[in-house]
């Protein structure tokens, strides 16, 4: 897996045959909970990151949009984070994302929609990257310890957990990407 992210003039890279292949770049939070969920289900798949500032000419074949994540399965290609998240907890069940009860999926479904952005990993993306709200402030937010106690468990939890940590960036390097998005430094996303 390379962690280059092609752009501009690039070639796009064979894909391997029967492997699952994640179109990404690393700093996406919609291309991160597909990598949780990849790396949470063991398969076997290799990264292809774009520069999205960048973009590489022969990306408009693999996504119309030129958006990550899309997943080519060699068959077909899945793009929208969530729409690829269940086509892999369909295709892989174990271990499956959401409880095995109907109704309690109905309502892991039901909180994702109302965020809009399964449980845990699909909103994670988003709580690593709450750590660039004190950067750009400056300043830690003004929670006291005893506040927000669940949160603070839930994150801390995700944070020790193997499938997160193997793929955890940190806000410094979320921050740096905004700053990329914004046009205030330069558009390598390596160099992050």
């Amino acid at each position: 897996m390379s962690t280059k992210h092609l752009s501009k003039g690039s070639e796009q890279p064979p894909k391997i045959e029967n492997k699952l292949r994640l179109y990404s770049m690393e700093y996406c939070p919609y291309a991160h909970r597909v990598r949780l969920v990849l790396r949470t289900k063991n398969l076997d798949y290799d990264i292809v990151n774009i520069n999205l500032i960048n973009k590489p000419e022969w990306y408009a074949n693999v996504h119309p949009e030129g958006k990550v994540p899309a997943l080519d399965t060699g068959s077909k290609v899945i793009v929208e984070s969530l729409d690829i998240c269940n086509f892999l907890d369909k295709e892989y069940p174990n271990p499956p994302l959401y409880p095995p009860q109907p109704l309690a999926i109905e309502k892991d479904k039901d909180v994702i929609q109302k965020i809009d952005p399964l449980v845990d990993y699909m909103l994670w993306p988003w709580a690593e990257r709450a750590g660039t709200i004190a950067i750009v402030l400056g300043e830690r937010l003004p929670f006291k310890s005893d506040e927000l106690t669940n949160l603070r468990q839930w994150r801390k939890v995700m944070r020790e957990h193997t499938v997160v940590e193997g793929i955890y960036n940190g806000p410094e390097k979320f921050y740096k990407s905004v700053l990329i998005k914004l046009g205030s430094l330069a558009p390598d996303y390596d160099a992050i």
